[in-house]
């Protein structure tokens, strides 16, 4: 798996504790509200808005928040500006980071992001020198236990999606985003829970990590950049070998 989805299987679980998934939701609902506000709040004509329903759905995130959302990004009961801001930049041994931020003040996020890129020695680079080693696709988690490998595979692939891979205990799907509905609703029609799904940036190259150090390191960046109020997403390149993952997060 790549460094990207091994980080998301990990985002997955902590997501799925009660202590956090207050902050999830309200991350969730403002990628809602800027999707409405964006492309209008009917899910069947809003590609991007659709996606991150069934981003929330997987999440448990209740259908009242979500409608909540989609009227405050329509306008229709009010709601702060948000503007997305994207951050840059490399770790000590060439790690690629991207930062997606959801503010309604910008100098206060970047401050905070900048301010966790110093703490780790990262640094900020331009827009535009780390967004193009990345690629926008579709990214699903299914546990293995919840299907067959062989059906789950025809299934996906019958829907479109356009890589299908085994690693650990989860089999992770691509497909491109124009057809990441498709695959997600063939998955739920067969009644197969998904621990995760989104439209994300995976990266076109991979830089192995093997230092357990500086494993520990780059995940403690990593999460403490996703604490922060305003930031949505953060995408990396890296590659740590399973076991020393498992190891780094306590063997979940």
């Amino acid at each position: 798996m790549s460094g990207h989805s091994k980080w998301s299987t990990i985002k997955h679980k902590k997501a799925a504790t009660d202590a956090r998934r207050g902050k999830l939701f309200s991350k969730l609902a403002r990628e809602i509200m800027v999707a409405a506000r964006d492309g209008g709040g009917d899910p069947a004509a809003n590609i991007t808005l659709r996606a991150i329903i069934q981003k929330a759905r997987a999440a448990n995130m209740p259908m009242d928040n979500i409608e909540r959302a989609i009227k405050k990004g329509t306008g229709e009961s009010g709601g702060a500006a948000l503007e997305e801001i994207f951050y840059e930049g490399y770790v000590p041994g060439g790690v690629a980071v991207i930062v997606q931020a959801l503010s309604d003040n910008r100098n206060r996020t970047t401050a905070e992001v900048r301010h966790v890129f110093n703490r780790f020695n990262a640094s900020l680079s331009g827009q535009g020198s780390v967004m193009r080693s990345f690629q926008r696709k579709g990214h699903i988690i299914v546990r293995t236990s919840e299907a067959d490998e062989d059906r789950l595979l025809e299934l996906v692939l019958e829907a479109g999606a356009e890589d299908f891979r085994r690693g650990g205990e989860h089999y992770e799907i691509t497909t491109d985003p124009a057809d990441f509905s498709k695959v997600v609703e063939a998955l739920n029609a067969a009644g197969i829970p998904m621990v995760g799904c989104e439209i994300t940036l995976m990266p076109e190259t991979v830089v192995p990590v093997t230092d357990v150090e500086k494993a520990a390191a780059l995940l403690k960046f990593i999460e403490m950049l996703e604490e922060l109020d305003d930031v949505q997403n953060v995408y990396a390149n890296f590659d740590i070998d399973d076991s020393l993952l498992a190891q780094l997060s306590g063997g979940d």
